[in-house]
């Protein structure tokens, strides 16, 4: 547990040794579950990971912003003697890396985003292959489960798998892999998911590409899968105008670790080591 400045206290894991590189998992409002892809790499470097402030062990009530947020990571790499490291984002934690990159460029060695940032537009294909690949049936009873105002925990459980499961390229394993996450990273901040993603809306990563371009550290990668519900050619489009490398992972989803592990750990290993100390 590592203190803060306004006395949140954050859940860290550090595993490794060697360069420094921090995991920031997706959400917002959920834990963190980036230990298996840690576990890839932690032969290589020293991997910091952290629940954020107000998800899993860190448990704190308040007004969730950005800032805060970029402010609690440049406060955690104080904490651990960092003055530069390797960012590994996913999915939502690859928002967090660009604003964090934008306000504290001098920190990041080298950028590592799995699946996103997805800038628009993005939202209306994936809404339309999200859609796609629930039946009548499954997408009726999302509809009614979302409209619950308190659902019980196996409602939540349900609920959470309906959404999930789409995110599986692998149709025959999505639903068991949705459902052990929608077990597993409950509960569900649904505070902090609203707040950080208008707050996301009010200062967009879309309009700061030009200025996230002059920041990027050499060798930033984009690493992303083909069958994502999110569009890979939105990861395409990024990289062209960050002029950065992509790489679109065939047979997996947006958890490439648990659909291609081989070729997921063989691209991120050779990101890891390339990247600058």
């Amino acid at each position: 547990m590592i203190e803060l400045d306004d006395g949140a206290r954050l859940r860290t894991w550090t595993t490794g040794s060697g360069r420094p590189v921090v995991m920031l998992h997706g959400g917002p409002g959920l834990p963190d579950y980036l230990a298996p892809v840690a576990g890839i790499i932690d032969d290589l470097c020293l991997v910091h990971r952290y629940d954020q402030r107000g998800t899993g062990g860190s448990a704190w009530q308040g007004e969730h912003t950005i800032g805060r947020h970029v402010r609690d990571l440049a406060l955690l790499l104080d904490a651990w003697g960092h003055d530069r490291v390797v960012l590994v984002g996913h999915s939502y934690g690859t928002n967090l890396a660009g604003y964090f990159l934008l306000a504290h460029p001098e920190r990041v060695a080298g950028l590592i985003q799995i699946a996103g940032p997805f800038l628009e537009p993005w939202r209306e294909a994936d809404r339309a292959a999200q859609r796609a690949r629930r039946t009548d049936e499954q997408q009726a009873r999302l509809d009614e489960l979302e409209a619950i105002g308190r659902r019980t925990d196996a409602e939540e459980i349900e609920f959470l798998t309906l959404k999930w499961f789409t995110d599986h390229a692998d149709r025959s394993r999505a639903w068991d892999w949705a459902l052990a996450s929608a077990r597993m990273l409950r509960p569900v901040n649904y505070v902090m998911n609203a707040r950080l993603n208008a707050a996301a809306k009010a200062d967009p990563l879309e309009a700061r590409v030009a200025e996230l371009r002059e920041r990027l550290p050499p060798g930033a990668v984009i690493i992303g899968g083909a069958g994502d519900s999110r569009p890979a050619d939105a990861l395409r489009r990024l990289g062209r105008r960050l002029d950065c490398e992509v790489v679109i992972i065939q047979d997996a989803g947006h958890f490439p670790w648990l659909e291609a592990p081989d070729q997921f750990a063989t691209v991120l290993r050779a990101a890891v080591e390339r990247r600058p100390g």
